[in-house]
């Protein structure tokens, strides 16, 4: 079983650097079995371990206009379920992309998407802020991504330049 969950373990490392691995470069990279390897994912699949195999994208490599928000959220927790009930109802919304728990000086960090700046506003005040256990949001726009999933974005041009000694 420790065997099992060390297997899943480095299957998971393997496949957060790039999901597009087979499982018969994975057990080569591991030195395992594939069909040990494919048991692995299969169960951490059905176990919501793995939960979704997704693509990081440079969207400003795009012709898309999009507009990303991290909005902070004080709220009053609800008796009996706290955030939970809460955090819940605030990422049932499409815009939502990721709602954290957060400890410092607001409760909630909420993820949004929109078409724009007016979209990701009226989703403010209309849907987050009307909320009754909202107690108040700063929206924070993102103006530009250099680093997501450990993947930078930004292409850099090798210094050529020879190197001087005194």
């Amino acid at each position: 079983m420790k065997e099992m969950n060390e297997l899943k373990r480095k299957v998971l490392e393997l496949l957060k650097e790039d999901a597009r691995r087979s499982t018969a470069l994975l057990a080569t990279l591991l030195g395992a079995d594939e069909a040990d390897v494919k048991t692995a994912i299969e169960q951490m699949e059905k176990e919501h371990v793995i939960v979704k195999y997704a693509t990081v994208v440079n969207w400003d490599k795009v012709d898309d206009e999009r507009v990303t928000a991290l909005i902070e959220v004080q709220i009053t927790p609800e008796r009996g379920r706290g955030f939970e009930g809460i955090a819940e109802r605030i990422y049932l919304y499409p815009q939502v992309k990721s709602v954290y728990l957060m400890s410092g000086a607001y409760d909630l960090l909420v993820e949004v998407e929109g078409r724009n700046l007016r979209e990701v506003a009226n989703f403010v005040s209309e849907k987050l802020s009307p909320i009754d256990a909202v107690l108040s949001t700063k929206t924070n726009f993102t103006l530009k991504k250099y680093k997501q999933d450990g993947i930078i974005f930004e292409e850099h041009e090798e210094d050529n330049r020879l190197m001087i000694s005194p």
